[in-house]
C-alpha cells in the first residue's frame, strides 16, 4: 500500500479530493437542517459518485454523475416503501442485485449506475429509513451529487489533465457465457444465500452479508479472483473490527473526533483501493463502526456480528463461483497477458515513429493502457501467487511472469519519455531494435506449432545491450531481454495455466 507507484500523485490527489467532496456533501445537508440519517446518506452518495464514476472522458463522467439520481431515487423509494414487508423487500433487493450487475455490460456508466442503485437500497437498510424520510433523503442525495460534481469538475478537475486509461475490453461470450450475464446470475445466487443465512444470524443487520457478497463480485473475472477477493475482504474486516474496538467504541459517537476519523477513513478508502483491497476494507469497517457510534447503536457485540455477516457473504460468493457457471483463472490471465504483450508492440512502434519525426505518433496512450493491463494481469494471477496457494511451481512461474511484465512496462515508460524529448534523434539502429522487439512478441504470443513461433533454440535470442548514452536503444534492448525471458514460463509446458494457447 505504501510502496505502490502513484504516477503524478494521482491516488493522493484523488483521495484528498474525495475527503473534500464528502465533507461538502455532509456540510450541505447539515446546513440545510436535514437529519443525521439524511446527512449520512448524502455523504455516502458523494463518496460513491467520486469512487465509481470512471468513464474515459470528463464529458461522459459528467453525464454519468447526472444520471445517478435516475438509478438511485427509484430504488430509495422502493426500499423505504417495502421496509415493513420483509418478503417483498428481499425479493426486490435481489432484483436490484441482478439488474445492477447485468448493467455492467454497458461499460463504466452501467457499472457506476448499478453500484449506486444497489447502495441506495443498502443504505436504507443500514439506516432503517422509513417512507416519511424519503423527501429529505432525496434532498441529501441531490445536494451530495452537486457537491461532488462541483469538486470534481470545477474545484479540482484532476481528470481534465490526466484522463483515465481506457479499460480493457471484457472477455467474449454469448448468453450465460457472457461475463456480465454470468456474474449477474452468480451474484444474485450469492446474495440470496447471504440474505437467508444472514437473516438467520440477525433480523436487523443481515444486509452486511448481502453487501459483502455484492462487492466481492465487483472487478473480478474468474473463480480464483473472486475467492481471493473474498479472503481479503474477510481479512480487512477482521483487522478493521479490532481497530474499531480500540477506536470507535471508546469514542461512543463523539461528533468532532468521529468526523475527523471518518475523513481519515474516506482518504484511506480511496488511497488504498487500487493497491490493497484488504486495507480498503479495513478503512470501510472502521468507518462503519464510527457511523454506528454516531447513530448510538455501537457496542462490541455489533462488531462481532459484522464479522459473522461478512463471513457469510464471502462464503456465499465462494459457493456461487465454484458451483454456478465457473470461469477458471487460466481463461482470464491468458487474455490479459496477450493484450499486455500486444500493447508493448504497439507502444514500441509508436515510439519509433515519433523518434523518426512523426509528431502525430504518440506512444503515451499505449503505455497507459499497458499499465492498466498489467494491473489486471496482477489481479488475474493473484490466486496463483497468493501465500496460501499450494501450487508452488505455478506460483513461481506466475511471479516470474509478473516480474517480467513489470520490466516490460518500465522499459516502455522509459521509451515513451525518450520519444517525448524533442532533442532525441533518430538512430538508424532503432528500427532494427524495434523489429526484434516485434519478433519477440510474435514468438511469445503465436499459437503453438505456428510457423516462426519459435526458433530452434526455443526462442529469439536477444542482442547485446548497448551503451548507456543511447537511451532509446537501452530501453528497446531491455524490452527484448524481458520478452525473451517470458518465453520459458509462458510456452514450455502446454499443461500450465500460464501457457498462451491458440
Amino acid at each position: 500500500m505504501f510502496t505502490a507507484p502513484d504516477p503524478g500523485r494521482l491516488r493522493l490527489r484523488n483521495s484528498l479530493r474525495a475527503v473534500i467532496g464528502v465533507f461538502l456533501a455532509v456540510a450541505a445537508a447539515e446546513l440545510s437542517g436535514l437529519s443525521l440519517t439524511a446527512s449520512i446518506t448524502g455523504g455516502l452518495a458523494a463518496l460513491l459518485a467520486l469512487f465509481t464514476v470512471l468513464d474515459p472522458s470528463v464529458r461522459a463522467q459528467r453525464a454519468t454523475t447526472a444520471l445517478l439520481p435516475v438509478a438511485g431515487f427509484p430504488v430509495l423509494a422502493l426500499a423505504t416503501t417495502l421496509h415493513g414487508m420483509p418478503a417483498v423487500r428481499d425479493a426486490a433487493f435481489l432484483a436490484v442485485v441482478l439488474v445492477g450487475v447485468y448493467a455492467r455490460r454497458w461499460g463504466p456508466r452501467g457499472h457506476a449506475l448499478g453500484i449506486f442503485a444497489f447502495m441506495m437500497f443498502f443504505v436504507t437498510q443500514f439506516l432503517h429509513a422509513l417512507p416519511a424520510q424519503l423527501p429529505e433523503l432525496y434532498a441529501a442525495v441531490g445536494l451530495a451529487l452537486l457537491a461532488a460534481g462541483a469538486v470534481r469538475f470545477l474545484l479540482w478537475p484532476i481528470e481534465r489533465h490526466t484522463p483515465p486509461a481506457p479499460a480493457p475490453p471484457a472477455l467474449p461470450g454469448r448468453g450465460l457465457a457472457r461475463p456480465t450475464t454470468r456474474q449477474a446470475v452468480q451474484a444474485t445466487a450469492a446474495c440470496a444465500f447471504a440474505l437467508l443465512v444472514g437473516q438467520a444470524l440477525s433480523h436487523e443487520r443481515w444486509y452486511w452479508a448481502v453487501g459483502t457478497a455484492w462487492w466481492i463480485f465487483v472487478n473480478t473475472a474468474s473463480r480464483g479472483e473472486t475467492l481471493v477477493r473474498g479472503f481479503r475482504r474477510v481479512l480487512g474486516t477482521v483487522v478493521g473490527i479490532a481497530a474499531g474496538l480500540l477506536i470507535a467504541v471508546p469514542l461512543d459517537g463523539a461528533p468532532a473526533p468521529t468526523a475527523a476519523l471518518v475523513a481519515v477513513c474516506v482518504f484511506g478508502i480511496f488511497y488504498t483501493a487500487a493497491p490493497s483491497y484488504s486495507w480498503m476494507m479495513f478503512f470501510v469497517t472502521v468507518m462503519a463502526g464510527l457511523l454506528y457510534g454516531l447513530l448510538g447503536v455501537l457496542h462490541p457485540g455489533l462488531l462481532l456480528l459484522r464479522f459473522q455477516e461478512t463471513a457469510v457473504g464471502a462464503l456465499g460468493a465462494a459457493l456461487a463461483v465454484v458451483l454456478i457457471l465457473p470461469v477458471t483463472t487460466h481463461a482470464v490471465n491468458e487474455a490479459f497477458i496477450q493484450r499486455a504483450l500486444h500493447c508493448v508492440r504497439a507502444a514500441t512502434a509508436a515510439a519509433l515513429d515519433r523518434l523518426a519525426g512523426d509528431d502525430a505518433a504518440d506512444p503515451a496512450p499505449h503505455a497507459a493502457e499497458l499499465d492498466l493491463l498489467l494491473g489486471r494481469a496482477r489481479t488475474a494471477l493473484a490466486p496463483l501467487v497468493h501465500p496460501l496457494s499450494p501450487l508452488r511451481a505455478r506460483k513461481a512461474r506466475a511471479r516470474q511472469v509478473l516480474a517480467l511484465l513489470g520490466d516490460c512496462a518500465r522499459e516502455v515508460r522509459g521509451l515513451v519519455a525518450v520519444a517525448a524529448d524533442p532533442q532525441a534523434s533518430h538512430d538508424a539502429r532503432l528500427a532494427a531494435a524495434c523489429w526484434r522487439v516485434e519478433a519477440a512478441v510474435e514468438a511469445v504470443t503465436a499459437p503453438h506449432g505456428a510457423a516462426g513461433a519459435e526458433t530452434p533454440a526455443g526462442g529469439p535470442r536477444p542482442q547485446a545491450r548497448t551503451r548507456a548514452d543511447e537511451p532509446a536503444l537501452v530501453h528497446l534492448h531491455g524490452l527484448e531481454h524481458a520478452l525473451v525471458a517470458l518465453h520459458a514460463p509462458l510456452r514450455t509446458d502446454p499443461r500450465s495455466p500460464l501457457v498462451i494457447s491458440a
